[in-house]
């Protein structure tokens, strides 16, 4: 039986960064041939509803949408620490309560604790690099950056909010604040998810424990929007050692996401992670 993956990421850097130690041959990949997908974010989280990718980058925010099709990946997962995405607005600018305001997608996590937080805006969906552009020129009142966006904005603009002083307001003090991670569809043969999700983690560590000549191959290649400085600081806060696989703090910080959502209507069924993951403990059985 052929061991091709597809395997669908978004084009920035950290989700690169993640994936790339895979892409050079820098790890075992066990006979698993992996063709890699690039796509935004929400275009990702759209296709995850229709089924379309065998592993898929996806909004943590969206994931109780396609438990039943996807269990999540312990691995390349994105969480703030007093940081993370940016309402930002023009200087000149007041806000009014129903003020319009773009977001990066309907599914994206930030677009759902933005939607709680402030009930009466108007939401635009547009792409994430639009964002700034569409602030600046009036289009709408305010948006919020993600990714890359955050660290360089025109210096018209100011931050009204961030996404963490909202996440710290509906989950309280203390967690982490879960952005995305990898998810792998259930139809997979359980060994193969494992297997996978094993090699994704070795990815994440090698990119980590060679960071800097990765780093200088990506911006060499082209293959990330930023330059170098921005790279290892962006790198620094969403693909690090924590990225590797999702601890304790972290899985109580998802838990406490999908209590929100479910608290405020957004899904019919509570979720507690821990029954989502893939059950590692079946590889060593099958060596009984």
């Amino acid at each position: 039986m052929p061991k091709n993956i597809q395997l669908a990421h978004s084009p920035d850097a950290d989700d690169i960064f993640m994936y790339f130690a895979i892409k050079f041959g820098w790890v075992d990949t066990k006979g698993y041939h992996f063709s890699n997908i690039g796509l935004d974010i929400e275009t990702l989280n759209v296709e995850a509803l229709k089924g379309t990718y065998d592993i898929s980058a996806i909004s943590f925010g969206m994931y109780p949408l396609i438990k039943d099709e996807y269990a999540l990946l312990r691995t390349a997962v994105s969480f703030g620490e007093g940081y993370g995405p940016k309402l930002i607005r023009r200087k000149d600018k007041k806000l009014k309560r129903n003020f319009r305001v773009a977001l990066s997608g309907k599914y994206t996590t930030n677009a759902m604790l933005f939607r709680i937080y402030y009930p009466d805006a108007r939401p635009v969906y547009m792409d994430f690099l639009e964002i700034e552009d569409a602030v600046v020129c009036g289009k709408v009142d305010a948006g919020v950056l993600i990714h890359e966006s955050i660290l360089d904005f025109d210096e018209s603009l100011e931050v009204e909010k961030e996404l963490w002083d909202i996440w710290v307001a509906l989950a309280g003090e203390g967690l982490p604040l879960p952005l995305g991670g990898m998810a792998v569809r259930r139809s997979l043969p359980l060994n193969r998810a494992i297997d996978i999700e094993q090699i994704l983690i070795e990815g994440v560590k090698v990119a980590n424990d060679r960071k800097e000549e990765l780093c200088s191959k990506l911006e060499k290649d082209n293959l990330v929007r930023i330059s170098s400085d921005m790279l290892t600081k962006y790198l620094d806060m969403y693909a690090s050692d924590d990225s590797v696989s999702l601890s304790t703090v972290q899985l109580k910080a998802l838990d406490t996401l999908y209590k929100i959502g479910f608290d405020h209507g957004l899904w019919d069924t509570p979720i507690k992670t821990q029954e989502y993951l893939i059950p590692t403990e079946y590889a060593s059985l099958r060596k009984l």
